[in-house]
């Protein structure tokens, strides 16, 4: 089986639609994909409608969260799979993190007009009503313009942390997103813990704070994991007792890697959404 865990659509900041990202994800061969929108599950329904013949789809959200390491605390997302997207806690803090994330958007936006010709009103108004506000919405504006040569270039240049227009987002203790998850009757996964475009990376005892809590798994397989990450993570994996995963962490065109190329082994796919209780997969 092909089994990608982690995918975005313009819901947040990817560039297919819902309905276009499970035409892909079939035309790629893949057997299950999941859908995480960063902080909105604004998209389940359509790629529900849309769902081709053979596809299963596993309804999620990317969690931007914030955890405590040694001098200070690191931005970390949450994939949360299955969870029950009406449960009040979900509903509030994602109503929440969407409404500070498109503040954020407006601020960086604004900060960016004064040295580029770009309309902020424009930038805000191609973020959906129900959608995610995030960065990749500003890198775009810059590579239209000609500021940037692409998205990762516009990160680079302008709007990773430390930036000239950098503004720290919005978040959840990390701790208390796990806990809401699955007390939400969804899976916990800890995504790309070790990614090396990030800054400081999590730590092996924030990993082990969060398993406490209920995470029951860390993104190995992933685009910004080297074989030595993929190594240290599935050792101490295997010393916390969590499942290892897989995904592309796939956004259209806003970023180079394909749907399908990082991938969840089978058997751990089986396992990791065994006790779910909070929502079901979805087959065509």
């Amino acid at each position: 089986m092909r089994i990608d865990l982690h995918a975005h659509t313009r819901v947040s900041d990817g560039t297919d639609s819902p309905a276009e990202l499970v035409a892909k994800a079939a035309a790629a061969r893949l057997d299950v994909l999941a859908l995480t929108d960063h902080d909105s599950t604004g998209g389940w329904d359509e790629a529900i409608a849309a769902l081709p013949t053979g596809l299963t789809l596993v309804p999620g959200a990317e969690f931007s969260c914030r955890g405590a390491v040694p001098g200070g605390s690191i931005s970390l997302h949450l994939l949360g799979y299955l969870f029950d997207r009406q449960a009040p806690a979900v509903v509030a803090e994602q109503e929440r993190l969407r409404a500070q994330r498109r503040s954020r958007l407006q601020e960086m936006a604004t900060r960016m007009a004064a040295d580029f010709p770009i309309d902020v009103e424009e930038i805000l108004a191609g973020v959906p009503a129900d959608g995610s506000a995030g960065r990749p919405h500003l890198a775009a504006a810059l590579v239209r313009i000609g500021a940037a040569e692409s998205v990762a270039d516009a990160f680079d240049r302008y709007l990773s942390s430390g930036g000239p227009y950098f503004v720290r987002g919005p978040h959840t203790k990390a701790p208390d997103a796990v806990r809401m998850i699955v007390e939400a009757g969804g899976v916990a996964v800890l995504a790309h813990p070790f990614g090396n475009r990030r800054g400081t990376r999590v730590t092996p005892e924030l990993i082990a704070t969060l398993a406490g809590e209920g995470l029951r798994g860390v993104e190995v397989f992933h685009p910004e994991h080297d074989e030595r990450s993929r190594a240290e993570l599935r050792s101490l994996a295997t010393d916390l007792g969590l499942l290892t995963t897989g995904g592309s962490d796939y956004h259209g065109t806003n970023k180079t890697v394909a749907l399908g190329g990082h991938l969840t082994p089978a058997e751990v796919y089986e396992e990791l959404f065994a006790g779910a209780t909070g929502g079901k997969v979805i087959s065509a």
